[in-house]
């Protein structure tokens, strides 16, 4: 297997830690609203990566973390008048249930920060002791980048080539520009008692915390969005390093960033798209399988004719599983299991995964009954991308409708009932009045069933 590492700037073979296991570290959600489409897009990549090494028969150790103590969510806590662990709750539960409607599965650990605040402090406390972070004035702690060499080495920058224009705020307790909080002093909101002083964490600390204590000093794989890279992720790494002495994650991955109408999404352009809105529209899958046709590392537009293609994809499989009438069991085909994983095994080319799915069910539709069993693999493999999990009539009907069920129900039994008789032109006017409600009609083996265009 080949994974394209960050750290390198180049695919290497994948090595874990211990033969036939894989440990893995995402950097999650923070919950101050709903989770948008970005989110959508790096979540569901992970998921099919964690998907891939559990179909090659890998035991996985997935940890998802959860920053629910936060500048933002301090803020929104104050608008709303709640508690900020009470806010966090209440979109944790949001996240979880949009998660789920995505078919994201649950990770093996989903720690919070509010729950290690020990680990952390014992974390910022070794860092002061070996040198590495540093208060004055009674100042929150930073950590030191200067005493680090290999600072920039994830985002290939030098400390000369960061300037005072990706700071903020110029703080003249801070040795360097690039130093960044550890611990935060006098804190509104929110806080803990801690050897400096009350306070909460800086946002770094958390995730090198919490992903030492469920996978260890060093472990395989690291990641989240590009836009983590730095100073997230530069930062995570300095701070383990210089605390544990040891490597922490061997293969860092990012999921490419997200436009919409190939702009930016942002609330002040009002194209920010939640998950629960694009729910109303597609189907769950067809929001998977859109994001699933571009490789995880690249760039991706947003459109509603990227989801609708999407669909039509998706249709086709759902189609044909539905006209053959076939069983739930299924034997395999080793020949396809072996293509699809030698285009995963490939930096997880999804890409070309599904091009190889699109040929063989183009073969399979014009299969005999005698040789059904071949869709086994087929249903395998859409199952561990987290597709073709969905009865047909249920795929099919999935979303809002401009007309009742029962109405549509009407109209097709009058529809039959035309065509019994011979009034074609009546059958053929019904079929255009559902057309235009977003319904299509399907006749097969003299039933019809309808559908969502």
């Amino acid at each position: 297997m080949k994974i394209f590492n960050s750290l390198t700037g180049k695919k290497e073979t994948f090595k874990p830690k211990v033969k036939n296991q894989v440990s893995i570290y995402i950097c999650g959600l923070t919950p101050y609203d709903d989770i948008h489409i970005g989110h959508a897009r790096t979540f569901i990549n992970f998921d099919v990566i964690v998907r891939f090494f559990k179909f090659t028969k890998y035991k996985v150790n997935y940890v998802r973390n959860i920053t629910d103590v936060d500048d933002k969510i301090i803020l929104r806590a104050k608008e709303d008048g709640i508690s900020v662990l009470d806010l966090s709750k209440k979109y944790i539960e949001e996240m979880h249930h949009d998660f789920s409607s995505l078919g994201i599965e649950d990770p093996d650990q989903e720690p919070k920060v509010s729950d290690h605040i020990n680990e952390i402090i014992a974390m910022i406390k070794s860092l002061e002791d070996k040198g590495y972070a540093y208060t004055k004035n009674d100042s929150d702690v930073y950590f030191d980048v200067q005493k680090y060499d290999d600072y920039g080495s994830l985002s290939n920058r030098s400390l000369d080539q960061i300037s005072s224009s990706e700071r903020i705020i110029k703080d003249l307790n801070k040795n360097h520009e690039a130093d960044f909080v550890l611990w935060k002093t006098n804190t509104d909101g929110i806080s803990w008692p801690s050897p400096w002083g009350e306070g909460r964490p800086g946002w770094h600390i958390e995730c090198s915390a919490m992903s030492i204590k469920y996978l260890g000093e060093e472990f395989d794989i690291h990641g989240g969005g590009l836009d983590l890279k730095f100073p997230h992720h530069e930062n995570e790494i300095a701070q383990a390093k210089c605390a544990t002495q040891k490597n922490f994650a061997s293969t860092w991955m990012h999921t490419g960033p997200l436009r919409i109408e190939d702009e930016k999404m942002s609330k002040s352009l009002k194209n920010f798209i939640t998950v629960k809105e694009i729910l109303n529209k597609f189907h769950p899958e067809v929001v998977r399988l859109f994001f699933l046709l571009t490789h995880y590392r690249n760039p991706i537009s947003y459109s509603n004719d990227g989801l609708s293609n999407a669909k039509k994809i998706l249709d086709r499989f759902y189609l044909a599983f539905n006209k053959k009438n076939i069983s739930k069991e299924f034997s395999e085909d080793n020949s396809l299991i072996k293509d699809y994983e030698l285009a995963m095994k490939d930096d997880f080319n999804t890409p070309k995964a599904i091009k190889i799915l699109q040929s063989y069910i183009g073969n399979l539709e014009k299969t005999s009954d005698d040789n059904l069993n071949k869709f086994g693999s087929l249903k395998k493999i859409l199952n561990s991308l987290g597709l073709f999990k969905d009865e047909p009539e249920n795929y099919f009907k999935y979303g809002d409708l401009d007309i009742q069920e029962n109405e549509i129900e009407l109209l097709i039994n009058e529809r039959n009932r035309a065509r019994e008789n011979k009034d074609f032109g009546l059958a053929d006017d019904i079929r255009t009045k559902l057309k235009a409600k977003g319904i299509v009609l399907e006749d097969l083996e003299g039933k019809t069933v309808w559908k969502k265009s």
